[in-house]
Formats: C-alpha cells, structure tokens, sequence
C-alpha cells in the first residue's frame, strides 16, 4: 500500500460522467483521495455525506476531494446525484487505480482508505479504517486546522 512520504501514484480514470480524470492535473494543490468498497452502501454513504457536508470548508483552501470505487460509471452517477455530491467520483471499474495504490480487496472492491496528498503530490497521512467518520475528521484536521 502506498504509505506517508510515497508520491501519490498518477492515474487516468473516468468520472461519474464518463470524462477523463487525471490526478496530476491537480498538481500545486492538496488532495483528499478517498477510496470506498461500494457506492449507496451504508457506511460508503456516511462518509461521501462527511466530505459532502464540509465541502465548502474544503473549497475555502483550495483543498481538491475526489473519491473512487470500484463501481461503474452509471452507479457513480446514481450516487452523485442521490447524495448531491459536489465533488468527482471516480469509476475504477477496472481496478486498476485501486491496485496502484495497493487497496484493491479481496473481492475486487476497494477498501475504505484516505491518503491525503500535498501540493507537491507526496502523501502526508493515510486512513486506513472501516469507520467513516476517522476519513472526514483526519482529512480536515490535517487540511483544515493548519
């Protein structure tokens, strides 16, 4: 697994709408880079609605939150829109993000883990933990309180 002080792999994924995404594009900025097992699932739900609520707190410093799982593009979409996510969801449906970063599950889900990454791209703190609530509360102490 990518741990503290690796550079944050590059990748090239679809959003929810099917567009390109490419992390490097976010170079120069910090990133919350939160891997989930399954979209509209209970605590998947809990910790999109997390981010999702201090959303804005996030926006304020220039603070990117992007999420990816394994689900396809439709499924990411649903759950963008049902939750009115304002941030990209990234459909790794072919696992290939999820195994660069060393988080692909036994059943060819991600795992519930957070890396949070500088504006030089270097990861600075990684979650890696089933409940939701550490993801949101690490990434804002770590982003927000400095």
């Amino acid at each position: 697994m990518v741990g503290i002080g690796d550079a944050a792999p590059d990748f090239q994924a679809p959003t929810q709408d099917g567009t390109s995404f490419r992390l490097s594009s976010l170079k120069g900025a910090p990133v919350v880079l939160y891997f989930y097992p399954k979209a509209d699932t209970p605590g998947c739900t809990i910790e999109a609605k997390g981010f999702r609520d201090v959303y804005g707190e996030f926006q304020s410093k220039k603070v990117h939150v992007i999420g990816v799982s394994t689900d396809d593009c439709p499924d990411q979409k649903a759950f963008q829109s049902k939750y009115g996510l304002p941030f990209p969801l990234i459909a790794d449906h072919d696992q290939k993000v999820a195994a660069a970063y060393g988080v692909l599950g036994p059943h060819g889900t991600a795992r519930r883990v957070t890396f949070l990454i500088d504006r030089g791209g270097q990861v600075v703190d990684v979650v890696d933990g089933v409940s939701p609530d550490q993801h949101v509360a690490r990434a804002r102490k770590t982003f927000l309180t400095t």
